[in-house]
């Protein structure tokens, strides 16, 4: 069963999954990209979710998982990594943290009144000790996600391409044609789980086509939509 609610940290996400039925492995689905990182808890592990360009499928049986989404480029300044040496990984904390830091987080979280309440309570800490969100990066996910051309949202952010394509590297851990695509694969699943007609949903999401919304699904789900849907 998947929980999810706001989080007291602005666009975060704080969730929490826990397996219906342990044994039965083909509940297991995969981990869409979002544009997001994720900061996670499970078994008395913290890792980090870096961002994906292709769909994640969990490792061995199902466990009960808790985690806080950040809003999309808002993760590396808290973490002090930039987001492309965490592109398509799952990593340990204490990959990144020192240690003792990291045990001490752990403990704290096996001691709140929940795991998901844990991990937001030190997101909200790191948050007050971090340099704000760059506000830059929400207006290029507001642009983008708007259906702007990646050209036309560098002019209008003004920067140029070449800065904006590292700044997103850092931000996000791809450029910002890859940015639009998975913002693009979100809005169209919204759409279609909804009940719009795929053709529709290719031309609201901001597809040329439903033959074109076909094959992005695909390529970064990993399955056809109706499969997707279907899951």
């Amino acid at each position: 069963m998947y929980e999810e609610r706001p989080s007291r940290l602005t666009g975060a996400v704080v969730w929490q999954r826990t397996p219906e039925h342990p044994e039965n492995l083909t509940g297991v689905r995969p981990v869409l990209p979002d544009g997001c990182m994720d900061l996670l808890f499970s078994e008395g592990r913290l890792l980090v979710a870096g961002p994906d360009t292709r769909p994640y499928v969990p490792e061995g049986p199902p466990r009960a998982w808790a985690g806080i989404r950040f809003f999309p480029g808002t993760a590396p300044a808290l973490l002090g990594v930039p987001a492309h040496e965490l592109r398509g990984t799952r990593v340990e904390l204490t990959d990144l943290w020192p240690a003792a830091r990291v045990r001490r987080l752990r403990d704290r979280v096996e001691a709140a009144p929940d795991p998901a309440t844990g991990l937001e309570d030190i997101a909200l800490d790191r948050a007050a000790e971090a340099p704000p969100p760059d506000p830059l990066l929400r207006r290029l996910v507001e642009c983008l996600d708007a259906s702007r051309p990646v050209a036309a949202t560098a002019a209008e952010l003004g920067i140029g391409a070449r800065q904006l394509h590292r700044r997103c590297l850092t931000a996000f851990g791809y450029g910002p044609k890859t940015l639009a695509r998975v913002l693009r694969l979100q809005r169209a699943l919204a759409l279609a789980r909804s009940g719009v007609p795929y053709a529709e949903t290719a031309a609201r999401a901001g597809y040329a086509d439903q033959p074109h919304l076909a094959r992005d699904v695909r390529q970064l789900a990993g399955m056809p939509l109706g499969e997707l849907l279907g899951g």
